[in-house]
């Protein structure tokens, strides 16, 4: 039995069997749960938003730019002074660390918040840490011309 248009499936000299085992390989090298920015954000908007924004401090301080900034010391954000007293920097580890168990993070914290599944947590730092790679969208300068009013004489 001949199979009719098997070269379009497989490269050249290279046995079906052959390469169906390297695409199988190719999937095991794959992570089972990659990180999803969007997934993060869907559960950053259902999960957190409660008490945090990304721009505003609200009960929560802003988490735009939480990656990478050292822990309680948002700017105009009250911390506990558990949360003051810290001396972390906030990297993917130490947030997903703290969306385990916080107290385990900053023992006398006040966050009454946990995420149960390893993937939200993974998911919610990868949404975070895309933002703070990003700075917040700025107002486009006025031009002089739209600044100033338009007198006709």
């Amino acid at each position: 039995m001949t199979r009719r248009h098997s070269h379009l499936l497989t490269p050249a000299h290279t046995s079906p069997t052959v390469f169906l085992a390297g695409v199988v390989l190719a999937l095991l090298c794959v992570p089972a749960s990659a990180q999803s920015v969007s997934r993060g954000q869907a559960l950053f908007a259902s999960k957190c938003t409660t008490c945090h924004a990304l721009d505003a401090n609200q009960a929560g301080p802003a988490l735009r730019t939480v990656v990478g900034r050292p822990a309680g010391k948002a700017p105009d954000y009250f911390y506990s002074a558990a949360m003051e007293s810290a001396t972390h920097v906030w990297d993917k580890a130490k947030l997903k660390a703290w969306l385990t168990n916080p107290e385990n993070v900053v023992p006398g914290q006040e966050m009454n918040f946990h995420l149960d599944s390893a993937r939200d947590r993974d998911d919610v730092v990868a949404y975070l840490a895309s933002l703070s790679r990003r700075s917040p969208a700025k107002p486009q300068a006025l031009s002089q011309s739209q600044s100033q009013p338009q007198l006709n004489h």
